[in-house]
């Protein structure tokens, strides 16, 4: 299996974090089922051959589909051969790309052709490499940007603030506005409420740090990454990805950091 990412050209950088490329050219794989984390980040996927991945529920996602927020973990499967390829959009991109409110998103897997109409997918399916794929998916992008003409550096600086780690408190008192307009604004340009964003932000904190070994014992885990204590850090994780950080250690043996964490269980 192999993983990649990609810039976005100049002018998506403020919509798009990167693209990534996921696949596996073995034809014969076996079943992989993949554990996908809450991360705050909406994405846009497109696979290279449809009824390709089924989540926990046996349902099949499109082909060329966009997902929100998540607020909990799930899992998809997959056999065989395949490539995806994914726009890992800023936190909130959907209201700029789309100008439906971001909690229209959450927690589902929408087909593109349900949000916008297009060609978009038929033209990726008659392109054969990855760079093509890109460029296309760059451009269609870029076209719904110029579009909608839409911005706001408000709730683009609240996002930073959340991903920062500041409290709902302290980004109340240097915006000036109200806990129901933070309350308001977030839910329509992220997704979700502003205390479960922050939660994510913290947990995906603390995942990182788990990840990279930077780190004593999980006490001392716990307490870098702002949670009361040991005990409330795993309870917090093990409700973001069903397992304990220690099991998560355990078990880990492929990781890859996107989609939004994919786990190989094979």
């Amino acid at each position: 299996m192999h993983y990649r990412e990609i810039l976005p050209i100049l002018p998506l950088r403020d919509y798009v974090r990167y693209f990534w490329v996921l696949e596996n050219s073995n034809d014969k794989a076996e079943k992989q089922t993949f554990k996908i984390l809450p991360d705050g980040i909406p994405t846009l996927i497109y696979q290279d051959r449809p009824n390709l991945f089924l989540d926990q529920y046996h349902q099949v996602a499109p082909q060329l589909y966009v997902y929100g927020q998540f607020s909990q973990f799930t899992d998809q499967s997959v056999e065989g051969s395949f490539r995806i390829i994914g726009a890992y959009l800023e936190p909130t991109a959907l209201k700029a790309l789309f100008k439906y409110d971001a909690i229209e998103f959450s927690n589902k897997n929408i087909a593109l052709e349900d949000i916008v109409p297009n060609t978009l997918l038929e033209q990726l399916v008659h392109t054969d490499t990855i760079e093509e794929k890109i460029g296309l998916l760059s451009s269609f992008l870029l076209e719904q940007i110029q579009y909608n003409r839409f911005e706001n550096k408000k709730i683009d600086y609240i996002s930073l603030l959340l991903q920062k780690g500041k409290s709902l408190k302290e980004i109340q008192d240097e915006i000036n506005i109200s806990e129901r307009t933070l309350e308001r604004l977030v839910k329509q340009y992220i997704g979700m409420s502003p205390k479960l964003f922050s939660r994510i932000m913290r947990f995906q904190s603390s995942l990182d740090l788990l990840r990279e070994s930077k780190f004593k014992n999980l006490t001392t885990l716990s307490y870098q990454s702002d949670y009361y204590d040991q005990s409330h850090y795993i309870r917090e994780f093990k409700e973001f990805t069903g397992v304990s950080p220690k099991e998560f250690i355990k078990s880990s043996d492929e990781q890859l950091i996107n989609f939004p964490l994919f786990k190989s269980e094979e």
